[in-house]
């Protein structure tokens, strides 16, 4: 299958409520009920959670709407993207000189190769292909999550984001899907910032006038290690907080566990150890003022390497739901 997609992430506190439950509880019971592609909620630091929902462009209507009043007073943004399943052809995305291709993968824990967790052998194929860079995010765990939501699949899901210049990502992905026994990937394109510490270009401004009730804002994502420092602190910790200072509608850094970067191996944890030498991935969210403001902290803290992207993105911000009134 290879169809237009929509992905929508809904930006919230690990502990908030809605209807009496857990919002993040809500939300996957939301995307399974509604029969999507795939759903995925990590946990970042600073309490939040990002909780997404990726399926076909019909299969999305209203999930948007529905996810944003479950998520007040947070954000859900919405994504375009390319929506690939089962018999996997190669993707062109076509990606210019100062753009990259971004692909991402949804599995389980549950899913191995040959006795090799389907993680660990993912890398090591992209890795061995000589894609840029690969990180493994975890889900929490929960039965709404996962690929195929209707099938029930056992095992907390994974998220698997490698990030390419070109069309390398594109053309391995026969040989990617073929790891997954139902394999559900996206293949976006994202603007270059920054990488290895050289500066590509500044992130670019959204175009006016977007959807109704939504707003084109700036989404950044920095790739680093959780152990990466500069002038003595911790990039993705100074990162959240600057952009937070800056006003930005979302600030938050994901914790891989296991993944690589150019020349550096795939390595990470095994489970269900835990080490510092692990990547970790930092969403910024904002208008174009905000944005820049956060990108040249940014620019700053990345001197020493690191990759930046940059992308638009539909955000709905819904106003606080008053006092006593239910979720739908």
């Amino acid at each position: 299958m290879d169809g237009k997609g929509i992905r929508v992430t809904s930006y919230f506190g690990d502990r908030q409520r809605a209807g009496g439950r857990l919002v993040a509880e809500a939300l996957t019971g939301l995307h399974a009920r509604q029969g999507i592609m795939a759903s995925i909620a990590v946990r970042g630091n600073g309490g939040l959670v990002a909780a997404s929902a990726v399926g076909l462009n019909p299969d999305m209507d209203g999930i948007a709407g529905q996810a944003a009043e479950l998520a007040s007073p947070g954000l859900v943004a919405i994504e375009p993207t390319r929506l690939l399943a089962d018999d996997i052809d190669p993707a062109w995305p076509g990606a210019g000189p100062e753009e990259a291709t971004r692909l991402t993968a949804y599995f389980t824990t549950t899913d191995q190769v040959y006795m090799v967790p389907a993680f660990e052998a993912a890398c090591e194929l992209l890795y061995r292909r000589g894609i840029a860079g690969a990180t493994v995010v975890p889900g929490t765990p929960g039965p709404a999550q996962g690929r195929r939501l209707s099938r029930h699949e056992p095992g907390p899901p994974l998220m698997l984001i490698a990030v390419d210049p070109g069309n390398q990502a594109g053309m391995i992905l026969p040989e990617l899907g073929g790891l997954f026994r139902h394999p559900v990937m996206t293949v976006d394109r994202v603007q270059v910032c920054k990488r290895d510490g050289q500066l590509i270009r500044r992130p670019q401004a959204p175009p006016a006038g977007e959807a109704e009730g939504a707003a084109g804002q700036l989404k950044l994502t920095v790739y680093t290690s959780e152990a990466a420092r500069h002038d003595g602190h911790l990039v993705h910790r100074a990162i959240t907080q600057q952009a937070q200072l800056a006003g930005a509608s979302v600030a938050m850094t994901v914790r891989g566990t296991w993944g690589f970067h150019a020349d550096h191996a795939p390595h990470g944890d095994h489970f269900p150890h835990r080490t510092r030498h692990v990547p970790a991935v930092t969403t910024v969210i904002g208008s174009p003022e905000q944005a820049s403001a956060a990108f040249d902290v940014i620019d700053a803290l990345t001197a020493d390497g690191g990759l930046v992207t940059a992308e638009t993105v539909l955000v709905v911000e819904p106003a606080a739901r008053p006092a006593g009134h239910p979720a739908p």
